[in-house]
């Protein structure tokens, strides 16, 4: 199983970029603490290349900037190039389905906002979302299928 989850700053601003045919991709590092101190008592960092694809990636590009703290689910991906003084480059990266953004995008000094993290979308992540405007009165599933009946039968436990 090729499975990473890393919580981590970024190090410089994503970089986004459409390939020829238009799909968005941003890649962006990662500053990841370690988990043992050196004999003077600091932390160690390691820095892992990412990258993001799709709308994933224009929010990336979007709401977060150096500083910012994110986590970040994907999988790594490993490859090689020929270098123009003809060496062979290796690259390993992490391709990231799921990124999470951990700090407000007003934080300029790199500071974890005091808010909760919800997975539930906020003005952060999404700015022109407006509540108390919304029409609550329809039903928002109506057209997701047929009504299914359980009873505690059903259930496994």
């Amino acid at each position: 199983m090729n499975k990473v989850l890393l919580v981590g700053r970024l190090t410089r601003d994503p970089e986004l970029r459409t390939t020829p045919s238009g799909m968005a991709v941003t890649r962006f590092t990662l500053a990841v603490s370690q988990n043992f101190t050196n004999k003077n008592g600091e932390r160690g960092a390691d820095f892992i290349n990412c990258s993001a694809w799709g709308r994933q990636a224009d929010n990336i590009s979007k709401y977060c900037h150096k500083g910012s703290l994110v986590s970040a689910e994907g999988r790594i991906r490993t490859g090689s190039y020929d270098a123009q003084d003809g060496t062979k480059r290796y690259t390993t990266e992490v391709v990231c389905d799921m990124v999470n953004f951990l700090s407000s995008k007003n934080s300029t000094d790199g500071a974890s906002s005091n808010r909760e993290v919800s997975p539930m979308p906020n003005d952060d992540v999404i700015p022109d979302m407006n509540l108390e405007s919304a029409d609550l009165t329809e039903d928002p599933f109506k057209s997701f299928g047929e009504e299914i009946t359980l009873s505690s039968d059903d259930l496994p436990f």
